[in-house]
Parts: C-alpha cells; structure tokens; sequence
C-alpha cells in the first residue's frame, strides 16, 4: 500500500526499455525515467520475498529497471538515483502472478498525490466527480423522466467502469485475474445484465470514492516519512576564496566549508571551524534543548543554527549524512514484511479463488436444483464477489507496519521492518552491553582522596604529567583540573612507563600516577589508604595512585558512570515485564557495581564470542533483544532475536542492527517495545475488523438482506477503517509511559 517505486533488471538482449514501459502503463501506472524521478527513498515497498538483495544486484546501467529473478516474484523500490525506473503506481507484488491476492495486485493503484496538487486534481479525483455528477443528474432526472433516466444510469456507470475494466484485463493479461477490478466489472456488467442499472452506477460511483479515500489515508503515511528529507536544505552557502557562494546542497563535497548564518539549517553533516552558537537539534534527534557548539564540534544535517554564525567543513557527502542514513533505514525496514503479513498474503491467495467459487455457486445451485430465481441468485452472487475482496484483509498489516516506520522515525526509533517489529513485540530479556550503551563511554574522576597533600594539589601534580596524553583517564583527570580552575603546567622529563603509569617532574617534585598495585613499590601504603582503594575498587571505580617524592599524596577514583536515564529505562522495562541484563567485557567487580546501582542482573569478563554464548543462554528462557554500540557488539547484535544499534555507535553496529535508537536514550529501549506492542495491537483489530465485516455481510449477501451497493459500501469502509485505524499509530507517542 505504501510503495511508490518500482524497479526491475532488464534483459536488454531479449526485452527492450520501451516494452517493459509499456507493460507497466498498461498495468495502470505512470513510469519516469530513473533521472527525472523525485520521490522519496524511504517511500520503498516491503518485499517479504525472503531474498538477499545486498549491493551485488544493484549493478546495472543507470536508468534500466531493475527487477530481481524470478524465484523472488516481487517488484523492489530503491533510492533516488540508483538508477532506476520509478512509477507512481504501486503494487503489493510482481506480475506474473505471484503478488498478493486482492486488493493491491496489479491494476490497483492509488497514484501518490504531487506537491501541491489536491485529490479533486487527480485522474481518480476527477473520475469521482464525473460519475458522482452523472449519477445526481440521473436521480434527478427520475423524477420527471422515469423511462428516460434508465439510460443516464448506463451511462454513468459505464463512463465509472470502464477505467476500472481496463486495469482489470490488464491485470489478466499479465497473469493476475482474481482483482478487485476484475471483481467490479464483472458485478458491475451482471447488474446491467439483469436490469439493476442504478444499483451498478452507485457501486461504480462507491468504489470510486474508496479508491480516492485510500489514495489520500496513503498520501498521509507517505507524508510523514517524506517530511524527513524535507529537513535537509536545498542550497548551501560555500566559502572558497573569501567569498560566498549558493550551490545544491545536494552536490556538496567532503571539505568544503560551509557558511550557516543564524536561522539556517545545517546542510550537511560537518565539523564547526569557526564560531560558536546554539544549535537546535530537535528535527534530527527530538532533544528540545538547543546545544551550545563550538569549534571541532560535529553538526548534523537538518539542525537549526540559532544564535550566531557558524562555519562548518563537510565530513559527510549528501547521500550519508544524517537524514539520508534515516531515510536509508526505513527504506531497509520496508523490505522486510512481518510473519503476520506473510500469513495473510499466502491466505488471500487461496480466499480470492475460493470466493469466486462460492459466487459461481450461489449463482447457479439454487436457481438449477432448487428452482430459484435465476436474477434473484446472481444478484446475490455479484454482491457475494464484491464483500468477499480481501482488500482490507490484505492492507491491515502493511499500513500499520508502514504507520509504525513513520512514527518511530520521527522520534529516532528505527526498526528495520516488520519481521523486526513483530520481534521487538515479543521481547522478554533485554541485554545490554556496558560501555558507550549503559554508561557514557568516557570516564571522568568521581573523587579525589587527599592523604599526604590537598585534593587541589593532588589534582595539579596528576594533571602535570597527563599533559598531552590522549589517554581517556588522563583526558578525564585534565577535564576535572580545568573544570575547578587548577592551573594545568606540563611535567619536565614525562616518562610513560608501559603497563604502570608515567613519571615526570614538576617545580623538583618527581611524580608518579599509576595504578596502586603499581604504586606501592614507590611508596607506604598505610591502612586508611589501603582501605580507601579497596572502598574505591569495591564501587567499580579504577583507580589511580599519586606519588610525590616518594610520598603518597592521594588518589584519584575514575569511572565511567551510567547514562543519567538509564536507571529509569531498567525501571521502566521492568513495568513492561521485560528483564534487564547487563553484559560487559569489564571485571566482575566494575560489572557488580554498575549493574547493582540500575537494579539489573549482570555478566562481566566477557568477550566478543562470550557475549554470543550469553545471548544464545538467555534466549533459552524468553526472545532477548541485543542493545550495543561497539563492534565488539556485532557478533551479539546479529545472535539475538533483535539487535538493537545506538546512534552514537560505530557504523558496524547500525549496519548489522535490525534497528537503532537514534538519540542514544537508553529509555528509548523502552519506548521501542512499547511502539511495538501498539503496532500489534493495532494490526489485531485491523484484521478482527477485516474480518468481521467480512463474515457479517457475506452472510447477509448471500440470504439477500444486503444487496450491491451495501456490499461495496461495506468492503470499502472496511477499507477505509482498517487504514484509519494504522493511521492513528502516526500519533503514537511511544515515550509515554503509561
């Protein structure tokens, strides 16, 4: 329902462009070439094929479609300028007859409403006009001229019908005859067949508007993820030679220096040069707190400079900065159809036949062997073909999922389909790793013990010889002298001693900072300072001892503490009945303190292979999602059930993810199964809905309570609800707790 591309691979040796562009006119869709198409990357159709289509099938000539073999059976849509064919139609599968039965197969297509145009200006939108009027005029009409009007009835149901007939025997042709469309013309031609030419015009007239209906609930899915690459400005202001200029934001290249003047958005992912102001980050990240940013400090595309003017050189080319990384997701997401979806594609291949059958049936048994009324019994059968369509059956599924995708994205939840939802659902352990996930990744120094100088000087001379070290405890120890205005002097003679610590001399003093074990062949250790650095290494802190001639002057206790939220995110996944599990490569001691401190069960000392061999553990007991941002978390991240990348994390992880938390929250953790288990909720009164209606009216069809216009007013407000009902998850606020 929510594809807006389409691509094929193209035999040039036994198929030319011009018969594949004629093939899919006929099928009802308008095609462009690759170039000229705009739509949005993120607008690609969930395959569900079950196929790796991983770059090697994306070598081709730019331009030609591009279609996957012919065990695959489904059409695939890709990124702007990948070089490929692009329709505004969309199909929910190829056609050769193997697509999804019903509603959606080729023929049925709800062409995605350009910029600025209203559903009144479209083809389908004019069509409802049109018969909508003939259809007045022929009530009207009635009044004063009952035999006369007859004739406007035909009419207007045959301008209504004919279109629709088309795209029905075009459908055929290719191999597809079980449509909607076949099923309206064939009701539609019955009822002129036996007299009921006002019923078939109002059908005609209903199936028109359910049609533009579910154009414009599509166009609003469609809309929420194409707002995303509408974050990205369209030009940039260069700097080359001291002057400015305005080039495509889109053609920008690694190294350019771009001038961001206060109100602009960021046009590409850069590192700031020059200045410092606020940046607003929110249409990226969600955070509403602008961040203060200066020079070395990175910017993503699509935030909003607030204060003051900003110079920032390019790290990223367009096609992989921030948004285009979203976008690329949930295009990824798309490909990937739930099992639910899988289901009800595989049913309604065998529904769609079957309901023929019973139409056939109740056409001819009663009126051969029970004496029935031959137009009474085909009557019924037309209005049986029209309710049986599984076209909201068959959308119940793919516009929730594709509701889902747009919500999450808007506030950095990517799950990378609805295999990966559905999974997300079902979650009952939640494992995460430690460090740059659990905590910050930095360490920073969390107390100073003065023994034999002040917490001042003990800080002076560490800083001292940690001078120029890129070391993160050292860079933490600078960060805590600079923080308290100590004066940070280089040491003389600095001396890194591998594996111990590093020495150097300050005013005559001779310094030494290493770990304690270390230390203690340099100085006493009395029992309070034995018993500091037990208490210190009990609490899962490292520790650093301070030696000053000999004397030991104090220590410094570092750690890297846990995020602020994430105590609230194990509290808050422990209301959702989901256990939390923390696995690190750190020593026990550190792992026990920090997992004790956020009320979660841990296992340390565990290396990349040992965190694979945990995950298959816990997935004995429940389906365990994998949160990480190393990658060392690779191997783990692949072995759950779900594994889950921060934004923060390497590229590695977010490529081998199945979804990511773009904000680095670890409360987003939680606000992921929420999202999810909405989504399931949702898809199960969509389809109870579906359903329901269905078994309803057919009984009533077939006992003759409802006739034509009633059966096509009920599969297509089923329609309608089902896709309203998917709409209401862009609204889902999964960061509530409830």
């Amino acid at each position: 329902m929510m594809s807006e591309t389409l691509s094929l691979s193209l035999a040039f040796e036994r198929t030319t462009a011009d018969e594949v562009e004629r093939r899919v006119a006929s099928l009802g869709y308008t095609i462009a070439p690759a170039r000229a198409a705009v739509q949005v990357a993120a607008e690609a159709p969930a395959c569900g094929c079950g196929h790796d289509h991983g770059p090697a099938a994306h070598d081709h000539e730019a331009g030609a479609a591009h279609r996957h073999g012919p065990e695959c059976g489904h059409d695939h849509a890709h990124s702007p300028g990948s070089g490929h064919a692009h329709s505004s139609g969309h199909s929910h599968g190829g056609s050769r007859g193997k697509a999804d039965a019903g509603h959606g197969l080729p023929g049925h297509v709800h062409e995605a409403t350009p910029d600025g145009m209203s559903w009144y200006q479209t083809g389908k939108g004019r069509l409802v006009l049109l018969t909508g009027t003939l259809l007045a005029g022929a009530w009207l009409a009635s009044l004063a001229w009952p035999s006369g009007s007859h004739w406007l009835f035909i009419t207007a149901c045959l301008i209504g019908v004919v279109p629709v007939a088309r795209r029905a025997f075009a459908a055929a042709a290719a191999g597809v005859p079980f449509t909607i469309e076949m099923l309206m013309t064939i009701a539609a031609a019955g009822a002129l067949v036996i007299g009921a030419a006002e019923e078939a015009a109002l059908v005609v007239f209903l199936f028109a508007v359910g049609e533009v209906l579910e154009g414009v609930a599509a166009d609003r899915a469609r809309a929420s993820i194409r707002a995303l690459g509408d974050l990205v400005p369209k030009t940039a202001l260069v700097e080359e030679n001291g002057a400015t200029r305005q080039v495509d934001a889109a053609a920008l290249a690694i190294g350019q220096v771009v001038l961001i003047r206060p109100g602009d958005r960021v046009p590409a992912d850069g590192e700031i040069v020059s200045g410092i102001s606020g940046i607003d980050e929110s249409p990226v990240t969600g955070e509403s707190v602008p961040k203060t940013k200066g020079v070395g400090d990175a910017v993503f595309a699509g935030s909003v400079n607030r204060e003051a003017a900003l110079r920032a050189r390019v790290t990223k080319a367009a096609q992989d900065n921030t948004i285009a990384r979203i976008i690329r997701l949930v295009e990824e997401a798309q490909e990937a159809r739930a099992p639910t979806e899988r289901f009800i594609d595989r049913f309604s291949r065998v529904y769609m036949p079957a309901i023929v059958a019973l139409a056939l049936a109740v056409a001819l048994v009663p009126p051969l062997l029970m004496g029935g009324e031959w137009s009474v019994w085909i009557y019924r059968a037309l209005a049986l073909l029209l309710i049986g369509c599984p076209c909201a059956l068959v959308i119940s599924v793919p516009a929730a999922i594709a509701a889902s995708l747009s919500a999450g994205a808007r506030q950095g939840l990517l799950l990378k389909g609805g295999v990966v939802i559905e999974a997300a659902a079902k979650t009952g352990t939640v494992a995460f790793d430690k460090t740059g996930t659990l905590t910050e990744g930095t360490p920073r120094v969390t107390e100073v013990v003065a023994l034999g100088k002040s917490e001042r000087e003990v800080i002076e001379l560490a800083a001292a010889v940690e001078t120029g070290s890129s070391h993160p405890l050292a860079e933490a120890i600078i960060a805590r002298a600079e923080a308290h205005l100590i004066p940070v002097r280089p040491a003389a003679e600095a001396t890194a001693i591998a594996g111990q610590g590093v020495t150097g001399r300050l005013d005559g003093v001779m310094i030494f900072v290493g770990a304690p074990r270390h230390a203690t062949s340099r100085a006493a250790f009395d029992e309070t300072a034995s018993a500091a650095v037990e208490r210190l290494e009990s609490d899962g802190k490292t520790v650093a001892a301070v030696i000053a001639d000999g004397v030991l002057a104090g220590l410094i206790a570092l750690r890297d503490e846990p995020r602020a939220d994430a105590a609230a995110a194990v509290a808050e996944l422990k209301a959702l009945g989901v256990r939390s599990v923390m696995l690190t490569g750190d020593n026990a001691r550190t792992g026990a303190a920090i997992a004790g401190s956020l009320g979660m069960d841990h296992k340390a000392e565990l290396m990349p292979d040992g965190k694979v061999a945990a995950i298959r553990e816990l997935a004995a007991q429940a389906p365990v999602m994998m949160v990480g941002d190393g990658i060392n978390d690779a191997p783990a991240l692949a072995a759950a059930s779900i594994g889950v990348a921060m934004g923060s994390g390497t590229d590695v992880a977010l490529e081998t993810a199945d979804g990511a938390v773009l904000k680095s929250r670890v409360r987003d953790i939680a606000a992921m199964i929420r999202l999810a288990r909405a989504t399931m909720a949702n898809i199960r009164v969509n389809i109870a809905l579906a359903l329901g209606l269905k078994a309803v009216f057919l009984v009533t069809s077939v006992l003759g309570y409802t006739g034509l216009w009633v059966a096509i007013l009920a599969d297509t407000g089923a329609t309608v609800l089902v896709t309203a009902n998917a709409l209401r998850l862009l609204r889902f606020d999964a960061g509530k707790v409830s």
